[in-house]
């Protein structure tokens, strides 16, 4: 299984990079794990909503130039669906089915996904009502992956 993680900006703080390069390894026996970053847009702190839809479009833009037409396509989005851990460990058993042998999750940047990258999704996830860092939202992600790969094998990484 190919698994992509499609992200807006990129790791600045080493910390977690370290993270991220940690869960990497650790689903490296699980599937194929990539990490793709687009570049993010410049984003003053006062921005009117034409201005952020015009950032959401360039970085959905850059994001659906990097999805691979064969990819299932999950997004991360507050107003997605939630589940456990277990419940995520079965849905990620389906999606594999459903997929081709392509997963791709994306994170969009810190405005959001634009409607084009959200249309493509077979599934909008969400893991909280709460906002967090994407740098921050990159490393749960990856151990939520890492997880469920844990739950579904059997391994007693899960309590």
């Amino acid at each position: 299984m190919n698994v992509t993680l499609l992200t807006v900006g990129s790791l600045k703080e080493r910390y977690w990079r370290e993270a991220v390069a940690e869960y990497e390894k650790r689903l490296s026996a699980y599937c194929k794990f990539r990490l793709i970053e687009v570049k993010d847009e410049k984003t003053p702190d006062a921005i009117d909503s034409a201005a952020s839809r015009r950032v959401r479009q360039k970085e959905g833009e850059r994001l659906l130039e990097k999805i691979d037409a064969r990819a299932l396509v999950v997004t991360l989005e507050i107003q997605g669906k939630k589940f456990d851990s277990e419940g995520f460990a079965a849905e990620m058993e389906k999606l594999e089915e459903r997929s081709r042998g392509e997963l791709c999750f994306v994170i969009g940047g810190s405005l959001g996904l634009s409607p084009e990258v959200s249309a493509r999704a077979a599934l909008h996830l969400s893991f909280s009502d709460f906002t967090f860092p994407h740098q921050l939202m990159r490393v749960l992600f990856l151990e939520q992956l890492y997880r469920s790969y844990r739950i579904r094998t059997g391994a007693p990484y899960h309590k």
